[in-house]
């Protein structure tokens, strides 16, 4: 049985406000049928409203509009809670609501590293590295005009405060930041593996300050990994005492304190789940080295990390996604009662002729199989480029090793003057640069399936060159197949590329073509047909084989302007600095904007 929400508190939300809140002039689309099923759900006295909605239907306005009906300050009980937070785990969403000024009372808050210092000598210092962080008793002056205090008082105050889903959960059990009438998550679909990546803790040289000197032995198992947590929490509780004994703070030892406060809570919070008979957490640990390397432990099921930072947050929640696909999943993923909890489904008003899906598949591009597949993948974007000599695309590598293996192939057929990509250093820079230029050139991406607005001619085709599977050497993906969950497996899979194909095609009248290269994507559309949305269902029974160009690398630069050299240049010492760029811990932290 999942949560239930406190039930005797199910008529503070006034779902009879949503059309009056919603803040856009007219409507669009499906826009006003979809706020009628939405405040239908929460007067059926549902908890939880999930809001499947496909791209372009306005998610952030229909958010907006179910926040609005959140109990005000003044009504009939003033005990109870009032007003509704907005969240997101995705930064360019954030920075997208907080750019619209239809959604300008949502007020944002970011972390502290977002902010700069206002003291004299400190304006290229950020919040959480500045005077009141470094010194001890520091009485700061100016606090009352300082960016970040500032914007975390007005967020507070106001009816409708906007974060990301990192700082959200970060600020539970804060003062500041209590319990709300109404929570409203968009682009909701991976909250329980967000929960489970946020809640994994990393043993390494990125956030054990004392790494060289307490490198772990082999772990081989959850006993080991619990002896080398009590060591290491009395040496980092030594380190932070001696800390507290210095008057001022290098921004070095700020940031070594700063980690050493969370490397401790979160091993405290691992030894007490664990060594509790009645938790129902399980936990897996990763040392793929063996002794003296890094260390991840991960918790295989969300539920209680989720009650603290997100369930006892609010008293009705609204989540909203297109790629929700099964409700019964989801629910139990994230532990709720589908009992409480209700699916709104919002139709796609994109014309399927103008998202179309062509099968250009290659082979697998299993790890296995890669070697011979990819070339021919190479090739065939070499002709796709040719049939779409003025127009920018998108390749999602799926993984810097592809995108790096990709590029090669690429600039040996001599195309490589039209390609560009990133590092993991790099990619949001690469990016605007890409998107700012009128060459029609193609962008090879990692992890940009989502959170990604390519409208018009920004880019009118992409290529997805890999089934997205969860990685099977995760302990915690090979734990859910061994315990039979091949259902989540494909559908986190779907989940993905339904994502990723609604880069392209942003409005109505746009228009882009998806080319699918890797033969295992069909394997995929038929072993999940059945949690598919109608909408994608019907651009998977219109998918053909396109009538491409010949491989003519000629003719895939034909339509290139000149000029480019010096950008070449750039863009090879990009690739040279990404092959010995550290890789960071969580697949996330491309997307999830913490402290």
């Amino acid at each position: 049985m999942g949560l239930r929400l406190p039930t005797s508190l199910s008529r503070i939300v006034k779902p009879a406000r949503i059309f009056e809140e919603f803040p856009a002039p007219s409507y669009r689309g499906a826009q006003k049928q979809a706020l009628s099923d939405i405040q239908s759900a929460f007067e059926a006295d549902n908890d939880v409203v999930l809001v499947r909605a496909p791209t372009g239907s306005g998610k952030s306005l229909l958010a907006r509009a179910i926040a609005g009906c959140a109990r005000r300050a003044n009504a009939e009980d003033p005990t109870k809670p009032v007003g509704a937070y907005y969240t997101t785990p995705q930064v360019s969403q954030l920075d997208d609501v907080a750019g619209d000024d239809l959604l300008a009372d949502l007020n944002v808050i970011r972390g502290k590293n977002n902010y700069s210092c206002i003291l004299p000598g400190e304006t290229n210092t950020p919040v959480n590295q500045a005077p009141c962080a470094r010194e001890r008793a520091f009485d700061c002056q100016v606090k009352h005009r300082c960016p970040y205090f500032s914007d975390r008082s007005i967020a507070s105050n106001r009816d409708i405060a906007a974060m990301t889903l990192a700082y959200f959960m970060q600020t539970a059990g804060s003062d500041v930041f209590g319990t709300r009438d109404v929570v409203v998550i968009d682009e909701a679909h991976g909250l329980g593996q967000w929960a489970e990546m946020y809640a994994t803790i990393d043993l390494g040289p990125e956030t054990v300050p004392m790494w060289e000197s307490k490198r772990p032995p082999d772990i081989d198992d959850l006993e080991d990994l619990a002896a080398y947590a009590e060591g290491l929490i009395a040496v980092s509780e030594r380190r932070k005492e001696e800390l507290k004994g210095n008057a001022e703070l290098t921004p070095q030892e700020v940031a070594d304190r700063d980690s050493l406060n969370e490397l401790v809570s979160d091993l405290q919070w691992f030894l007490e789940d664990y060594r509790d008979p009645e938790s129902v957490t399980t936990w897996v640990v990763d040392q793929l080295d063996g002794e003296g390397s890094p260390v991840t432990v991960k918790p295989m099921n969300p539920e209680r990390y989720l009650k603290h930072t997100i369930w006892d947050r609010g008293q009705k929640f609204a989540l909203l996604s297109a790629t929700i696909l099964n409700k019964e999943s989801f629910c139990a993923n994230v532990g709720l009662d589908p009992d409480r909890v209700a699916l709104v489904e919002v139709p796609h008003t994109f014309p399927v002729e103008n998202r179309p899906l062509y099968d250009v598949t290659q082979g697998k591009m299993t790890y296995e199989h890669r070697e011979q597949t990819l070339p021919d993948i190479a090739r065939t974007v070499v002709r796709v480029m040719t049939g779409h000599p003025d127009e920018k695309g998108l390749i999602h590598c799926h993984s810097y090793a592809i995108k790096e293996q990709l590029r090669d192939h690429l600039d040996d057929f001599g195309v490589g003057e039209r390609v560009r990509g990133h590092d993991r250093d790099d990619r949001d820079g690469q990016l605007s640069s890409w998107k700012r230029t009128d060459d029609p050139d193609v962008f090879l991406s990692v992890k940009m399936e989502e959170a990604l607005d390519l409208e018009g001619d920004l880019c009118r085709w992409q290529v997805i060159c890999k089934a997205p599977y969860p990685n099977t050497r995760d302990s915690r993906v090979a734990r859910r197949l061994e315990d039979g969950e091949w259902g989540w497996y494909y559908r986190a899979a779907l989940r993905t590329v339904i994502q990723a194909c609604g880069r392209v095609v942003r409005a109505p009248d746009d228009h882009g073509a998806t080319y699918v290269a890797d033969s295992s994507l069909l394997d995929l559309f038929e072993r999940a047909r059945h949690d598919m949305p109608d909408w994608f269902a019907a651009q998977v029974d219109r998918m053909s084989e396109p009538d491409l160009p010949a491989f003519d690398p000629a003719g895939a630069t034909a339509g290139d302007s000149g000029g480019r050299s010096s950008r070449k240049r750039r863009t090879r010492r990009s690739r040279s600095r990404s092959a010995s760029g550290r890789d960071r811990s969580s697949p996330m932290a491309d997307v999830w904007d913490t402290e």
